[in-house]
């Protein structure tokens, strides 16, 4: 079988990879070709795009980058075509995948849909373009389901969440020589987890960065981005108590005391590792306040949003600087705070199911095509 799947982010790479393994273990014979990166190439298949060149933050960004994004919307459609795939199967990233959608469900294409777009979040009336566009929607958030199937009368497939097999299906948790190989000394380490994107780095960088004097007992640790080159932190560098580590991510939290976390998946995964967490935003204003008119959400983090209450204490905007973060950080640095937030993940990770969303997904997939 053929299959054609689209990841526009570093967390749609890091599930999409995943799920590639398991329709290559379900269907020996398949043949993928897809839009994503690092990790999905790992795996194998021909990768078509890379996400770098696809992801733009915030409305204006969009909007000066319209051109790239129509002509990359054109190649994709036309590849598709040449291959014609017996499925389509998109990753989150629903500004570009829902456009794809449309056009492939006239084309007569099979969509399905892995890590539903979070239209519980803002524009449900997306509902409607889910409902004429996708065969099959799976998703990881045990609230989705209820979202889908009470509120909007479609079915869907919750197959638990992803991150729980990309974390625990590591074959060490705790790396080895980890200290020696970044040359970090014995302090404590806090991990710093400044998003994917440029811009998002450059406004996260500069304000967890200011409080370094107030904690000069531990090491700070940016877990750099696998979408980024090296190069691109180096400014950050300037201070010794300040170390990177590039596209290990997940070492970096396996070795963590405490982390400040860029809002997105970097939340729940700080949360799986029992990391305390403090979630951190900043956007630029006018991006923000449009965002802040559509979005109906109590809170920003997957961690809060699951528990549907405050876990993690989340400051955005405004209330992200640097006296608020000094002070968060300090809360979480206790061990009152400390004990509460990982009896806190452990009931999270009860409400997430247990491993093999990857495997859960890929069997339903192969199944849906090969009897078709």
């Amino acid at each position: 079988m053929k299959y054609y799947i689209i990841a526009g982010e570093a967390s749609g790479d890091l599930h999409a990879s995943n799920l590639m393994k398991e329709i290559y273990a379900e269907d020996s014979q398949a043949s993928i070709r897809f839009w994503g990166g690092d990790l999905m190439h790992q795996v194998g298949g021909t990768l078509v795009k890379h996400y770098r060149d696809l992801a733009f933050m915030g409305f204006l960004e969009v909007l000066m980058n319209l051109r790239t994004i129509l002509k990359n919307i054109a190649v994709c459609k036309k590849d598709i075509t040449r291959f014609n795939p017996d499925v389509i199967i998109y990753v989150d990233y629903p500004g570009f995948n829902f456009r794809i959608a449309k056009w492939a469900r006239k084309k007569g294409y099979n969509n399905q849909y892995y890590i539903s777009p979070q239209i519980w979040a803002w524009n449900e009336k997306r509902i409607k373009e889910i409902k004429r566009d996708i065969d099959a929607m799976y998703v990881i958030l045990p609230f989705e389901k209820d979202f889908y199937e009470k509120k909007h009368n479609f079915p869907v497939h919750f197959v638990g969440h992803p991150l729980i097999d990309a974390i625990y299906g590591r074959k060490q948790l705790v790396p080895q020589n980890f200290r020696k190989d970044y040359k970090l000394d014995d302090r404590d380490i806090i991990a710093l987890l400044p998003g994917s994107r440029k811009q998002e780095i450059e406004k996260m960088m500069k304000i967890m960065l200011s409080i370094l004097d107030d904690f000069p007992q531990y090491q700070f640790v940016i877990a750099g981005a696998p979408s980024q080159d090296a190069e691109f932190y180096a400014p950050y560098l300037k201070k010794k108590q300040v170390h990177l580590v590039m596209n290990k991510t997940y070492d970096v939290l396996s070795m963590a005391t405490a982390a400040l976390v860029t809002s997105g998946t970097a939340t729940l995964e700080t949360a799986l590792f029992k990391v305390p967490e403090v979630v951190c935003y900043k956007g630029g204003r006018i991006s923000y306040e449009i965002a802040k008119r559509l979005i109906n959400l109590d809170y920003i983090s997957l961690v809060n949003l699951i528990m549907e209450r405050e876990v993690v204490k989340e400051l955005i905007q405004t209330q992200f600087n640097s006296k608020n973060l000094k002070r968060e950080l300090t809360k979480i640095l206790e061990e009152e705070t400390r004990k509460r937030q990982f009896e806190d993940y452990y009931n999270l990770e009860k409400e997430l199911g247990g491993v093999g969303a990857s495997k859960k997904t890929a069997q339903l997939i192969v199944k849906s095509i090969k009897t078709e």
